[in-house]
C-alpha cells in the first residue's frame, strides 16, 4: 500500500472507530511536501481514454487529444502530471488545494468561493467537455447543512460518459439524474460513513444505472467488500491487476461491471 494511503486509512479507521457517523476530519499533520504519484502518461489511439486511480478520490484522465485532468486534486497525494484541468470538492482538505500547481490551465472548484450561489462549470478543451452538478454538504461544525458545498463533475471524452460523485452526501433527485444522464463510467466513494451509509450510495449507483462503477475513497479491504456485497447483486466483479486501464466505447461491459482498481 502506498505510505501516503495507509496513513490516510490509519486517521479515517480510528475516526471511524470514535464514531461511525462522525465528520471526516482535515488531517492537520499530514505528510509534507506532497507526495507525487509515479504515473506515466499512456499512448492513446482515437477513441481511447486512460483512466488511472491515484488514490483516495482522485484519478487521472487522459484523453486522445492529450487533456489530462485530475478529480479531487489535492495537496496530500497527485501524480507527477501537472493536468490541463483539476477538479475539486471542499469537504476536506484530502479533497481540494488552496494551492494548485500555475501550470494547471483550469481549476475547475465544486463550490462557489465568494459563497454566494452554486459553482458552474462547462467548459471545452480540446476533446474534453467537463460540466458539474452542485451537491450539499453537512457542515462539520453545527451538523447543518452547506447548500451547494460541492459538486458532481461530468468528464465528456471520446463518445464516454464520465462521473466523479466526489464527497456526495445525499441521494439523488430525478431532476439531477435528468441532468447527468447516461453514464458509461461511475467513480463513487464507498466509504460507509462520512459521505453516506453503504446502503445509500448503492441506491444512487442503481438510480444512476452506469455501464461501470469504479469504488474510491474506502479506506481498507473489509468496507470495499461490503460495497462489493451490496452491488453484485446487479454488477458483474472484476479486479484489476493494475491501477491503469484503457476505456474505449466498443469495450464498456455488457452486462454492468464492478470494476476494482489497485489503491484506497
Amino acid at each position: 500500500m502506498h505510505p501516503l494511503i495507509r496513513a490516510l486509512a490509519l486517521v479515517f479507521a480510528v475516526a471511524f472507530a470514535r464514531d461511525a457517523a462522525a465528520s471526516c476530519q482535515a488531517i492537520a499533520s499530514g505528510p509534507s511536501p506532497t507526495q507525487l504519484a509515479s504515473i506515466s502518461p499512456m499512448a492513446l489511439a482515437q477513441g481511447e481514454i486512460g483512466l488511472t486511480f491515484v488514490g483516495h478520490s482522485s484519478f487521472l484522465i487522459e484523453s486522445p487529444q492529450g487533456v489530462t485532468i485530475v478529480t479531487d486534486y489535492n495537496d496530500y497525494i497527485r501524480p507527477k502530471t501537472v493536468p490541463t484541468i483539476a477538479t475539486m470538492n471542499v469537504a476536506h482538505t484530502t479533497h481540494y488545494s488552496n494551492n494548485p500547481d500555475p501550470g494547471i490551465k483550469h481549476v475547475l472548484r465544486g463550490w462557489n468561493p465568494t459563497g454566494i450561489g452554486p459553482a458552474r462549470h462547462d467548459l471545452a478543451e480540446r476533446d474534453v467537455f467537463v460540466r458539474n452538478i452542485p451537491t450539499n454538504i453537512r457542515s462539520w461544525g453545527d451538523g447543518g447543512t452547506r447548500i451547494n458545498g460541492n459538486s458532481i463533475f461530468i468528464f465528456e471524452v471520446a463518445d464516454l460518459c464520465l462521473v466523479h460523485l466526489g464527497h456526495l452526501h445525499h441521494e439523488l433527485t430525478r431532476e439531477d439524474l435528468g441532468v447527468i444522464g447516461e453514464v458509461d463510467v461511475l467513480m463513487v466513494p464507498v466509504d460507509g460513513g462520512v459521505t453516506m451509509t453503504q446502503d445509500e450510495m448503492a441506491q444512487v449507483v442503481r438510480d444512476i444505472r452506469p455501464r461501470m462503477v469504479i469504488p474510491m475513497h474506502y479506506f481498507g479491504p473489509h468496507r470495499l467488500e461490503r460495497f462489493v456485497a451490496a452491488l453484485s447483486p446487479h454488477f458483474s466483479v472484476r479486479r484489476s491487476a493494475t491501477s491503469h486501464i484503457v476505456l474505449t466505447r466498443q469495450t464498456m461491459p455488457d452486462p454492468p461491471e464492478l470494476l476494482i482498481l489497485p489503491g484506497y
